[in-house]
């Protein structure tokens, strides 16, 4: 199968509008800023366009209770960056999803960024539409960029965790799994990783298909994934890796419902910016050398 010629961008958020896994939205003080525009993150999705002026971005709010805040947020946010053709698609059912406009709309946009919120709302609303089948065909046929943060990127993936809480994760039965968006295959991805402790739920998803990687996103922090598997890391934050497939003893598949769950040998990756992670070859390759100036982080040859 030929690998796609689009780019994803999976992020792990920042402020928190209404991402966490129980979908109860926090409040947001309309001054509040997205937190991964200063560290580069939204710079980075316009520069993977490849286009330099007229790029359109199209922002999907569904996953979000507040999408009215959440659309004036990312237009501020693009609107600093110089990009003026920002709209929202405030679909919030499939029925909004099917309309001609909606989909006429994705068919010129150079940019698709999905919102944080609850990324159950992602799956139900668009799975099986001609709407989701449109960004899949670009993503695989154009250099289109699909982007996503927090429910947004949960969603990406065709294996996707939407439900578990963090302190009883690794008790069977917790965490649940349900199909994605399908726009990478074999991996797992879970975000707010750090800050909300979700190792656990990383490793139950692991344990439970050991053939598929778990990516756990810290906030401010993402990966671009070129060709379908070339993944490079973006933003200030860190990367977890969880890698099963030299799992060697696990009880998941005979405890009851309600049982504490063990694993023998997990396999954990750290990454963090310029980092890159082959899904192929499952090779972490290192940036040995990073230089900070004025709080940016730059690239620098790396020494022997």
């Amino acid at each position: 199968m030929a690998a796609p010629k689009g780019k994803l961008i999976i992020i792990g958020g920042a402020v928190d509008m209404g991402s966490n896994v129980n979908a109860q939205e926090e409040y947001i003080k309309p001054t509040d800023h997205i937190r991964f525009f200063e560290r580069g993150i939204l710079k980075r999705i316009i520069t993977e366009s490849g286009k330099h002026e007229g790029i359109i971005v199209e922002v999907i709010t569904t996953a979000s209770q507040i999408p009215e805040l959440v659309g004036k947020e990312y237009i501020k946010a693009f609107n600093q960056l110089n990009v003026s053709h920002v709209n929202i698609m405030d679909i919030r059912s499939r029925e909004d999803a099917a309309q001609k406009d909606n989909l006429d709309r994705i068919r010129k946009a150079d940019v698709v960024m999905f919102s944080g919120g609850d990324q159950l709302r992602l799956s139900s609303i668009f799975g099986g539409t001609a709407f989701l089948q449109i960004l899949k065909e670009r993503y695989k046929n154009e250099n289109f960029v699909i982007a996503g943060t927090s429910a947004g990127a949960a969603a990406a993936s065709s294996n996707m965790i939407y439900r578990g809480q963090s302190n009883e994760a690794l008790i069977k039965g917790e965490v649940q799994i349900t199909a994605g968006l399908g726009f990478i295959d074999s991996v797992f991805i879970d975000t707010h990783f750090v800050q909300r402790g979700r190792i656990g739920r990383l490793f139950y998803a692991v344990a439970s298909n050991p053939g598929i990687l778990g990516i756990g996103l810290g906030e401010d922090t993402g990966l671009l994934i070129t060709e379908g598997s070339m993944m490079e890391a973006i933003g200030s934050g860190l990367i977890i890796l969880v890698d099963g497939r030299n799992i060697v003893e696990t009880n998941i598949y005979n405890v009851e419902i309600g049982s504490p769950v063990s694993i023998e040998s997990l396999r954990v990756h750290v990454m963090s910016i310029f980092d890159k992670y082959d899904l192929k070859q499952h090779k972490l390759m290192i940036k040995k050398t990073v230089k900070v100036e004025e709080g940016v982080y730059l690239q620098a040859p790396d020494k022997d």
